[in-house]
Order: structure tokens, then sequence, then C-alpha cells
């Protein structure tokens, strides 16, 4: 197997090992697509750069900041965070890490077809020294941090200059050959010893990684497996150690199995339905729309339909988010609905269509059904068309129904993102509301989240989201139903499994210690 990764024989003989060193077997539902953590912006990449780079912070399970590759860090002025970088750290290759790559690092991010909105807002970084740099936006920018855990530094001597077929070694490419899809030189806990895509990689820990309290694991096998029965039998016949994710179909079989562990965790990506009032004149009537999130009893849902495997929502942001109101609480009430309908001429009710897909979130045909059942109690029939998730995003993009379900989960793992992307007046050319299915439009709300943008205070900026969830919880701008949750499951020999997942669902297997 040709060797994917450089590794000075002076590092590779180093430490010679790590206590208790274990291999762990791991099964995922896909394998990362390619070695250059730039290619693509998805969940499977990101697993991935956290087993083979290091971000500048990382999330915690509760939602805060944690260092990694930056010790600490301090605004010094509205458009710049100043980071204080590890000493002693160095590449799989053996070089040396310092600002510069993070530099580096940050004018390829902005070059990539996938990341480079997100890093729009960042201006040229300057340099201190070579273990200090200072990260600046164009304007005063709320998420610097949050965009932070985006930057996984990457060794920029490695990746300069030319390849051996005289081609440039920083070069982003999707498809084809590059030397960065082929090669790797991250500052991870692990390093690429050998990669057949589709079938098998194999992850070996680096000696010289910076952190010693890392976990037990020395070698990662990874194994994709698509089919989800394929994937727990797997598991259930000792074949791996840890399975991600579980199909819901399969938690109670599971937990009822001896030395198997289910770990579930409140995701954040949130299930709703949007009211189109551009089509339905009925919707933009505020009372009408409460009437609605009135008579779904989306704490029903979570109990019969998602056997309890989902956090009931009353809005958008999950606890831990800085917008997350603890007070909104869901407010299915029937007769409520009724009075709400009668109030606003429409006792009588009406008809609507309605769309969902039937294979993109867990359940979702089912709550659909479930939702029309119990609109009809307030006298709106529901002409109900479901399709596959393929099929979906161009009939919803189309707006094709009066009423249509939409998930989702914020990148920046931020409120804003909720409402810059459902709830703003949309808007072609800042494409600001662009999965607003149902036009709402409040002046208000696009002020506010405009203004959390650049507003650095954490405290005030908590205040401005707050204060957008509370008015879409009024003006009922949305059906909230419930947040997915999220599962993995494993050996009962992983000792703080547990431990190393997060809502981000980019499980930290550096930390893992396992018998």
């Amino acid at each position: 197997m040709k060797r994917l990764v450089v590794i000075l024989s002076i590092v590779i003989l180093a430490g010679s090992g790590l206590a208790r060193a274990a291999t762990l077997r791991l099964a995922m539902d896909a394998d990362p697509v390619s070695l250059d953590p730039h290619v693509q912006l998805s969940g499977g990449m990101l697993q991935y750069s956290h087993m083979v780079y290091d971000p500048l912070i990382r999330w915690t399970q509760d939602v805060q900041f944690e260092p990694r590759l930056a010790e600490k860090w301090e605004r010094l002025d509205p458009l710049t965070v100043r980071f204080h970088l590890r000493k002693d750290v160095r590449f799989h290759s053996g070089n040396p890490f310092t600002a510069k790559d993070v530099a580096w690092t940050l004018a390829r991010l902005k070059k990539s077809q996938d990341f480079k909105g997100l890093f729009e807002p960042f201006a040229e970084p300057v340099i201190v020294d070579d273990h200090t740099i200072d990260l600046k936006t164009k304007k005063p920018y709320g998420l610097t941090l949050n965009m932070c855990t985006y930057i996984f530094p990457m060794d920029s001597q490695f990746y300069s200059g030319k390849d051996d077929k005289g081609l440039d070694k920083d070069a982003i490419v999707k498809t084809e050959y590059s030397f960065a899809n082929e090669h790797e030189s991250g500052t991870g806990p692990y390093y690429v010893e050998s990669r057949e895509p589709g079938q098998k990689w194999v992850l070996k820990a680096f000696p010289e990684y910076w952190d010693k309290n890392r976990g037990n694991v020395d070698t990662i096998i990874l194994t994709p497996i698509s089919e989800d029965a394929t994937r727990v039998a797997a598991l259930l016949a000792g074949d791996v150690d840890f399975i991600m994710p579980v199909p819901p179909q399969d938690f109670d079989r599971i937990e009822n199995s001896r030395g198997i562990q289910l770990i579930t965790m409140p995701g954040t990506r949130v299930i709703t339905f949007q009211l189109n009032q551009k089509r339905r004149p009925e919707f933009k009537d505020a009372k009408v729309r409460q009437a609605i999130v009135y008579a779904v009893n989306n704490t029903g849902i979570v109990d019969k339909i998602m056997k309890g495997r989902a956090t009931v929502a009353a809005q958008n942001s999950p606890p831990g988010y800085v917008g997350y109101v603890a007070d909104l609480s869901p407010r299915f009430d029937l007769e409520k609905a009724r009075q709400l309908m009668k109030e606003a001429g429409h006792e009588q009710g009406f008809v609507v269509s309605m769309i969902a897909p039937n294979n993109r979130y867990v359940n979702d045909e089912k709550i659909a059904e479930a939702v029309a059942s119990m609109l009809s109690k307030i006298n709106i029939k529901v002409e109900l068309k479901t399709m596959p998730k393929a099929q979906y995003w161009d009939e919803f993009d189309a707006q094709v129904a009066d009423i249509q379900m939409i998930g989702w989960h914020s990148d920046t793992e931020d409120s804003a993102n909720f409402f810059e992307f459902l709830y703003m007046c949309p808007n072609k050319e800042t494409g600001y509301g662009q999965y607003n299915s149902g036009n709402y439009c409040n002046p208000k709300v696009d002020e506010l989240t405009l203004a959390s943008q650049s507003e650095t205070d954490r405290a005030k900026r908590a205040t401005m989201l707050q204060e957008v969830e509370r008015i879409l919880y009024a003006d009922a701008a949305f059906v909230p139903l419930h947040w997915q949750m999220l599962s993995w499951a494993g050996s009962d020999k992983l000792r703080n499994a547990d431990k190393i997942v997060n809502v981000m669902n980019f499980p930290y297997f550096g930390d893992l210690n396992m018998d």
C-alpha cells in the first residue's frame, strides 16, 4: 500500500507508544472523501479533520470553546482577536507549527469553494511572532471564535511548491488528482498510514502529539458500512467496536444487548414546518398561525412517533446557544387553537397543501402525517405529498405547497444562522432568507439579526438573539416540532465514549480510552 504521509524516521521512533495501547475498529456510514480538509464542507470531512488535524479551538459538550492549538486568545479591538499559539507543536512531517501556518491556512480556506463564504468576513491576518497571530475581520464580527473551530492549520511548508507531477501542492481539487487529496500533514492525534477509499482506512497515533493527556487508542481501523442493518450487525457480532450513526429502529435492540452501550444526545437540528404567506392569505393572520402551533402536539409526536428519542422544541435555538430562551415552552392546546381560528374568522377551516421528505429526517413522513391529522381537528384539511430528498429540495425551493417541512442545523453553532436563512425577509441579492419558504418578513427580526453580526459583546449579542426568538414565538412565524437526537453505539470496553461525543457529531477519538 502506497504510504500517504511523510513521517521522519526520528519522529516515528520517538515515544515508543502509548501506555495501554489499544486498537479501535470504527464503522461509519461513509468514509471521508479526501485527505484534503478543504475539499468539502461536510460532517464526514470535519470528523476526519478532528482525527488528523487540530483546530485552533474546538467545541465542548456544553457548546463552549476549548483551547487546542491556540492556548488562549484576547480581543484587542472590534476588528481584532489575538491568538497565542502552542509552542513545540509539530506536524506529522516533522515541520514545526507556527503562526505562518495559520495565516497560510486561512488564505487557503478563502479559496475553497466550500469554505470561502464562511470566511468572507475575515481580512488579512497579522503575524506578530512565530506563536502569536492577530485574526482580523473587515467589520466587527461576533462569530470570530465560532469560525476558528473550522481553522485546522495545515503544514504550509509541506504543501508548498510542486509535486512530482509538476503540479502545485496546495491546489484544491474536488474529484481529480491533487497532492493534498492524497497526502496529509496535520498536527492531529493520528496520521493516515493507509487508505483504500470505500473499503478501509488505517490511522496511527502520532508519537509526537502535543497533548500528553490524550487517550490510549493507538490505531483506528475505519470501515465504511453504508447499510444501517449491516453496521448494527457488525457491532452486535463484535466485528467492530464503535458505530455511527445508529438507526432509531435499533435503539431498543442495542440497549438490550449485553456488552454494548447506546449513547444518545439531544441534537441541535430543529425540525419545523413553514407556512407560506404568499400562497395563502390566511397565513398572514398571526392568529391563524398561532392556532396551527397550538393545534400541533409536538410533545405527543416526540413521545409516540420519536419514542422519546428527540427533544421537544418551542424555538429554534437549542439549550446552550446564545439565543436560547428558557421560558419559551410548547403550546399544545386544542381549545385555544379552535378559539383562535374562530377569532380569525376561519372557524369552518380551509384546505391547504403540504409537502415533506420521506427519507431526510428521522420519521419525517410519519411526522407529516401526524401534523396533517392534528390540523384536521381545527378544520384545516391537509393534502399531503411526501417524496425522497433527491426530489424534495427542488420542490421546496419552488415553494409548490402551502406548508413545507424543513430541518435546520446551524453551521456556526449559533442562533443567528437560523434567523439569517429561515426568517429574515427573503432577499436574492444578499441570500438572506434563502430557505424562508413561509415568506415571513418582520423588519425588527432583520434589524436585530444584522446588528448581532457586528456585536462583539457576548451578553449584548445574546440579548438581541433572544429577542428575535421571542418575536418569532409570539408571531408564530413557524411551527416548531423538536430537535433531533444524535446517537452512537459501542462496546462496553470503550470507557469514556460518552465523553468524546458532542452535538456537532465530531467525536474526539484522540481522547478515547478503551480496555
